[in-house]
């Protein structure tokens, strides 16, 4: 095979693996926690997912052997927070399940390489952009209509009427809109081809629809801070940056206000402060290595206090998550991964040229919303299915812009 044949192949791989995220939150469903919803994935089809996704990580691998070598900045701090990961599942209470975050986070790098590894082909931008713009179209309209159509009805009635698809929760199709979103409304106006302009702007229409349908109050002051930066890191001008900016933030505080309980039980805004002390209590009882991966909620149904729900599946907030299940070491091994993560992409953007500028800081701007997200929340899908591909289409367009070495 040529280098060409050889990249493209990946570029194929990685933008099917793109396509398919949509469907990651019924992963839960190999878990031990119950699931905190109701998933339109039984678990066998979870299981063929996962082994698809095991496939292309596997071809994507060995490809990568035969591919032209990039710089890889990203792959040593990745690596130290998988070896974080494993020795807290080794050290846990349920290695099995550890082990099956270790094997979905592995095959995030593996993913996260080979975005690397294939972006600055020209044509693979392209595939990729293709592939999260029609997927995410269609979930986003599904979950659309399903909440105009009230089907299905044990879905609905289970959210209280709010938007979510085949996400299983409404803030993991919150964490999902706040990443496609910005790089979508950045794209239907630089993409040269008419298609993939027309999809994107298909793409950033039905997500925020999706969004507001989702009333996440999370994913909407996450949207807004996400916004903000989307201004101050693609819009060029000042005034534009000042006003807009304030737009976003009033509009965002006036969304929260009034509709802060709309179809939400009032309980959860004082049940949450217990989940939270629960998982202080859990790091307090094993602060290094945590109680392992996928275990929080095993811990918290012996723990949790006398006001707080009768069951939890992580701690509200993603990393106090991390820290109760992975310990000091996992939560430093992340947070030195986006100090890494950091250093290099501002090195990239400032030496990039102007549409690249644009590309990358919309997709960073994304990121910045999720790292607000998590504050509050706890999204596996960002954590398994965005962050680490993301990052790689971050750093690449910073370097190739659409696709066009520089």
């Amino acid at each position: 095979m040529s280098r060409t044949a050889v990249t493209r192949t990946i570029a194929i791989s990685a933008a099917a693996a793109f396509a398919c995220l949509p469907l990651f939150p019924s992963f839960i469903l190999l878990t031990p926690a119950s699931v905190p919803g109701i998933s339109l994935l039984p678990p066998t089809l979870a299981l063929v997912l996962l082994a698809v996704m095991g496939v292309l990580g596997i071809v994507g691998a060995t490809l990568m052997l035969f591919a032209e070598r990039v710089e890889q900045p990203m792959l040593l701090p990745l690596a130290i927070w998988l070896a974080a990961a494993l020795l807290a599942a080794l050290l846990g209470f349920a290695p099995l399940y550890g082990f099956i975050f270790l094997g979905i986070f592995l095959l995030g790098i593996v993913w996260h390489v080979g975005v690397n590894m294939s972006y600055g082909e020209p044509g693979n931008p392209s595939i990729m952009f293709g592939a999260i713009f029609g997927s995410a179209t269609i979930a986003f309209l599904v979950a659309i209509a399903a909440v105009l159509l009230h089907r299905p009805a044990a879905i609905y009635a289970a959210q209280h009427g709010r938007a979510v698809g085949s996400f299983i929760l409404p803030g993991e199709l919150a964490g999902y809109v706040l990443v496609v979103v910005p790089i979508a409304l950045a794209l239907a106006t630089l993409a040269r081809q008419r298609w993939l302009r027309v999809l994107a702007a298909c793409t950033a229409l039905s997500g925020a629809l999706a969004l507001i349908l989702s009333f996440s109050r999370t994913g909407w002051v996450a949207a807004g801070c996400a916004g903000i930066a989307y201004l101050f890191l693609v819009v060029r001008d000042r005034r534009k940056q000042l006003g807009f900016g304030l737009a976003i933030a009033a509009l965002t505080t006036l969304a929260v206000v009034v509709a802060f309980n709309a179809h939400h039980d009032p309980s959860e805004n004082f049940t949450r402060l217990s989940i939270w002390r629960t998982a202080l209590g859990i790091v307090r009882r094993f602060p290094l290595t945590g109680s392992g991966p996928f275990t929080f909620g095993m811990l918290y149904a012996h723990l949790r206090l006398p006001d707080g729900d009768a069951v939890a599946y992580h701690a509200h907030d993603l990393y106090l998550t991390l820290l109760a299940e992975t310990g000091i070491v996992g939560l430093l091994a992340m947070i030195a991964a986006w100090v890494r993560f950091g250093q290099e992409w501002m090195r990239r953007f400032a030496a990039a040229e102007p549409r690249a500028r644009m590309l990358s800081g919309a997709i960073v701007a994304g990121l910045i919303g999720t790292l607000i997200q998590g504050l509050i929340d706890t999204s596996t899908l960002v954590l398994f299915g965005l962050w680490l591909p993301t990052m790689a289409l971050a750093l690449a367009s910073a370097r190739y812009g659409l696709g066009e070495r520089a």
